[in-house]
């Protein structure tokens, strides 16, 4: 009697001769991975269109199982390629194709390099530990380790790494969102792809019983979703005035202002808010090209700002030279003078400055030397005190970096202030992106976000996500806001960059295991 074999999805993962094969022919995989990155980045702003993120990573996973090491680094490649291509796109705004596409290289080599580890994990988890419980709740937890792994080395390596495009950080509008005051961002993309690889192992076990497995990601999903938000606690609130000046900020937009326009657009934009009895008045990053500390004739006019103010100090980002050293700074100005500064600690590589600069000009000189200087990273503290409320700092990028949020509430941050130029990205989707990011560090460390642009788009955001106002991009404006403040501490925070280690350390561990234990079961058999 013929058998005739049950239709599922995909090949068995429990039959040992298919659990190795792949899902699809490599034409078709090739063919899935140049549309995988147009749905991810469907899934964050400006689309937004947030369940398509989960989508693309399941047409990652789909193309890379069962792959050999070659294909998959193709696969992974070209997947991540297709990504960045579009998610960062707004590079060549100004600089042209050079930068946009030397960028989206460099990131898709780490997406191809985390394909490689995720088709091993495929291939040697089963052979080692094959059965059901293990192939639907196991292997799943380390594909997301492992895509989690990826995230990480990217987000820190070389020259301080970029962490834009993380999976989390399409999240910020989904009901996902509040999980990053448990897990951080890192935790979040982890529970994702968890999510996507239990539905993608669900699909490949044999038939019978589809329907019946199914209700395994469902359960999971609910679950992920029945955690609680994190309960902010406001213990008061501090009157801030965030000034959008609307300048011709940008470092390309230089040749076209005249000296002055950009402090006298900020003074201007600032004059609402002399009668609103504010505590403090926020401008964003390089919204003075004087540095007050040097140049008296701007420090008067602060001083005047601040005093028709009622006394309010100023918050401002500038160019400040020490040492013969360069650093994009934000100052405290108060009482004539500058009563405390930070740094930025990570300047963007090849944007403010160009590391290995002898190295890499001769590959395009002309666009190095459009960068006549070099900022120095920072070295002190994220934080000001405000006539007695902690203001954590960061400047522009520095929004993206776990590491310097997590130690600006860590030094007792009752509110982040998030200065910001996005002039020279035009109205393209990193200002959208960015201020999606910001909206999930607010969650993160339960902390209200003042997150202020030199055009937009400034908003800002409670601890809780909720957006309380905003300024349209490219108008001058001021948000004047009673900002709650906060001094619990999130899992998040607490934990900070333990749950990210212990998450991949787990995964690669696992991995190392799997194909050593598999290795020696090879040999005896």
């Amino acid at each position: 009697m013929t058998r005739t074999p049950s239709r599922q999805p995909f090949p068995s993962a429990a039959d040992p001769r298919d659990r190795d094969a792949p899902i699809v022919p490599l034409w078709a995989a090739v063919l899935l991975a140049l549309g995988a990155g147009p749905v991810l980045d469907a899934g964050f702003p400006d689309l937004g269109a947030w369940p398509l993120t989960f989508v693309g990573i399941g047409i990652v996973l789909v193309a890379v199982v069962g792959r050999r090491a070659g294909t998959s680094f193709l696969v992974g490649f070209i997947a991540g390629l297709s990504f960045y291509l579009v998610h960062v796109s707004w590079t060549a705004l100004y600089l042209g194709p050079v930068p946009w596409v030397a960028l989206s290289v460099l990131e898709s080599l780490f997406f191809g390099a985390g394909a490689v580890l995720i088709t091993l994990a495929y291939r040697w988890f089963p052979r080692v530990w094959s059965g059901t419980i293990a192939r639907l709740a196991v292997l799943p937890v380390l594909i997301g380790a492992l895509w989690t792994a990826r995230e990480m080395v990217a987000s820190t390596w070389p020259y301080g790494g970029f962490a834009w495009g993380r999976v989390a950080l399409s999240q910020s509008e989904s009901p996902f969102a509040p999980l990053v005051a448990w897990v951080g961002i890192s935790g979040l993309s982890f529970v994702m792809v968890v999510v996507v690889a239990v539905t993608v192992q669900v699909l490949r076990e044999p038939a019978p019983g589809l329907v019946r497995r199914m209700a395994v990601p469902v359960v999971l999903v609910v679950a992920v979703l029945a955690v609680p938000a994190w309960p902010t606690s406001v213990f008061g609130t501090s009157r801030i005035a965030a000034v959008q000046g609307n300048t011709k900020a940008g470092y390309f937009d230089a040749a076209e202002r005249k000296p002055g326009d950009l402090i006298s657009g900020q003074l201007d934009a600032s004059l609402p808010v002399l009668d609103e009895g504010v505590d403090m008045i926020v401008w964003p990053e390089g919204a003075s090209e004087y540095d007050p500390a040097t140049v008296p004739s701007a420090g008067r006019a602060l001083d005047a700002l601040s005093q028709l103010a009622g006394g309010a100090p100023v918050i401002l980002g500038t160019n400040q030279e020490r040492e013969d050293k360069v650093y994009n700074t934000s100052l405290l100005w108060q009482d004539g003078r500058a009563t405390d500064w930070y740094d930025k600690k990570h300047p963007v590589p090849f944007g403010e400055y160009v590391p290995d600069r002898e190295f890499w000009e001769p590959f395009a000189p002309d666009l190095i030397g459009l960068i006549a200087r070099d900022y120095t990273p920072g070295t002190r503290d994220g934080i000001f005190n405000v006539n007695g409320v902690i203001a954590g700092i960061s400047i522009c990028f520095d929004i993206v970096d776990d590491a310097v949020i997590r130690d600006s509430v860590d030094r007792g941050a009752q509110v982040l202030l998030a200065q910001t130029n996005n002039a020279d990205f035009g109205q393209t989707d990193e200002n959208q992106q960015q201020l999606a990011i910001t909206r999930l560090r607010a969650i993160e460390t339960s902390r209200s976000v003042v997150s202020i642009s030199t055009v937009g788009l400034s908003a800002v955001i409670g601890p809780d996500g909720r957006t309380i106002a905003t300024v349209p991009a490219y108008e001058p404006g001021a948000m004047v806001e009673d900002v709650p403040l906060s001094r619990d501490l999130t899992p998040a925070v607490v934990l900070g960059g333990q749950t990210e280690g212990l998450i991949v350390g787990w995964g690669i561990g696992t991995l190392l295991l799997a194909g050593l234990f598999g290795a020696r079961r090879g040999r005896r058999g």
